[in-house]
């Protein structure tokens, strides 16, 4: 990794993607997000804190180029800026994930301040010589203790939901969880709000969805809907985020307008 593309900055602003269940676009979103981030100038870290390493299949990062992991850092002795490697994308740096962590909770359970590991990672001397704009956690399908990290370790929480029927069945529980770690470990985290994707115009549904979400969460969903895309679909298994791959497809568009959405709500001025 060449750290003379990383230039020392304020505190970066952690947000972990998550949501419980899987198929909602969680991963899509972490990518391309980070991608659009990073293309107007911020630099950006994605953490991929799912055994399936999704994020970093999507990134162009092989089997064989994971030579240290999350798992590393979280359960060894391991730094961020050894765990980290760029991407294709200037700007975007990942520190990428293997099936390893998949016996991350057993291998930690015996620690006592087994939910703080992430935050210890983040807050390090070592990580702290390498600042960024933007950390983006990619959580498991999953509340389990790797979420748990994320969140402790996070400013608020992105949540995909996709526009199905049981969109909202679910999501009572993450909030609880968020509620919970804010109350007893993270005082600061909060939701950064919600995203609906996997939106379909020609389904009526979609629209109903949209119609119960806002009026159940108000101003924590987001304006900016990502829809269903082909595009968004065919973009991981070329190892690239669909900004790259399409960058006029409809999902790509609306990752673009969902990062110009996220900066106006952080007071992050694009055209800086």
């Amino acid at each position: 990794m060449s750290k003379s593309t990383i230039t020392p900055s304020k505190n970066p602003t952690v947000i972990a993607v998550a949501n419980q269940k899987g198929g909602v676009g969680k991963t899509t979103t972490a990518i391309n997000l980070g991608t659009a981030l990073a293309a107007v100038g911020r630099k950006v870290l994605l953490i991929d804190l799912d055994s399936q390493g999704n994020a970093s299949t999507g990134l162009g990062i092989s089997l064989d180029m994971r030579k240290m992991t999350t798992y590393d850092l979280l359960v060894g002795d391991t730094t961020l800026s050894a765990v980290m490697q760029e991407t294709m994308i200037p700007n975007f740096f990942i520190a990428p994930s293997t099936n390893d962590l998949s016996s991350a909770d057993v291998d930690m359970v015996n620690d006592p301040n087994r939910v703080l590991r992430m935050r210890k990672a983040l807050t390090s001397d070592d990580a702290l010589a390498c600042k960024f704009d933007y950390i983006l956690i990619d959580c498991p399908p999953s509340l389990n203790l790797l979420t748990v990290n994320a969140m402790v370790a996070a400013d608020s929480v992105l949540v995909p939901l996709q526009c199905e029927f049981f969109a909202l069945e679910g999501l009572s529980q993450l909030m609880l969880t968020i509620r919970e770690v804010k109350q007893s470990l993270n005082p600061k985290l909060s939701i950064q709000g919600i995203v609906l994707t996997m939106y379909d115009r020609r389904n009526n549904l979609s629209k109903q969805v949209e119609d119960d979400v806002r009026e159940n969460l108000g101003n924590l969903v987001y304006d900016t809907i990502i829809p269903r895309n082909i595009r968004l679909s065919e973009a991981p298994s070329h190892s690239v985020p669909a900004l790259i791959y399409d960058h006029r497809s409809s999902g790509s568009i609306a990752y673009q307008k969902l990062a110009a959405e996220l900066l106006r709500r952080m007071n992050d001025n694009v055209t800086d």
